[in-house]
């Protein structure tokens, strides 16, 4: 059984997703970012960049953390979501490690600096929000050839999803009027996905 050490994030539910949609055993060890938990020896010995989701896999043994690369380790652990070789491997791992290295860390700016607790510092929101839209023209074009980011439903799908979620409300803010139909589209087929939304609610 697999322990996955999660919060309520984006981050850590690419991860429980993965395990719901893959029928995996696994056991939930809630960090409570909010409260400091990441910083404890405990969990620092599991990830010691501190951050949430990490995992223990007793198969091993060993532990992995950057949300990523665990999901790269599932999908070949279990077969699933993730080819083993040749150009669909290599279109799944380009899509994943486009949110790893985009979507979700710009979104995560936008959020940021569209909360209404953060300074409104102009320079800095238009830099972001411009930055957005810019990779959800590109998701959107994608989307617009495939039912999903590689072709098939796969753990690209999966690192993006929980992200476009949280922030919501801030891209339909700053999406132009005809928004992006196929962003809406993919988001609809997903939410339809039983295992997706039971790894949504983790850590419950």
């Amino acid at each position: 059984m697999i322990d996955l050490y999660t919060w309520s994030t984006p981050n850590g539910r690419k991860v429980s997703i993965f395990l719901e949609e893959a029928g995996l055993d696994y056991r939930v060890h809630p960090v409570d970012i909010g409260a400091g938990a990441q910083f404890a020896p405990d969990f620092l010995r599991i990830s010691p960049n501190n951050k949430i989701p990490a995992i223990f896999d007793p198969d091993g043994p060993l532990t992995i953390f950057e949300s990523g690369a665990i999901l790269t380790y599932l999908g070949d652990k279990s077969g699933q979501f993730l080819p083993n070789t040749g150009e669909a491997r290599a279109k799944t791992l380009e899509w994943l490690f486009w949110q790893v290295g985009g979507l979700g860390p710009m979104l995560g700016q936008l959020y940021h600096f569209r909360a209404p607790a953060q300074a409104k510092e102009a320079y800095a929101r238009n830099r972001f929000q411009t930055e957005v839209l810019r990779l959800l023209t590109v998701m959107n074009g994608r989307l617009a050839q495939a039912p999903f980011l590689a072709g098939p439903y796969s753990i690209a799908d999966m690192a993006c999803y929980p992200w476009m979620i949280a922030a919501a409300p801030h891209i339909e803010a700053i999406a132009p009027e005809d928004g992006f139909p196929a962003i809406r589209d993919w988001l609809a087929r997903l939410g339809e996905r039983p295992a997706l939304q039971r790894g949504m609610k983790v850590p419950a």
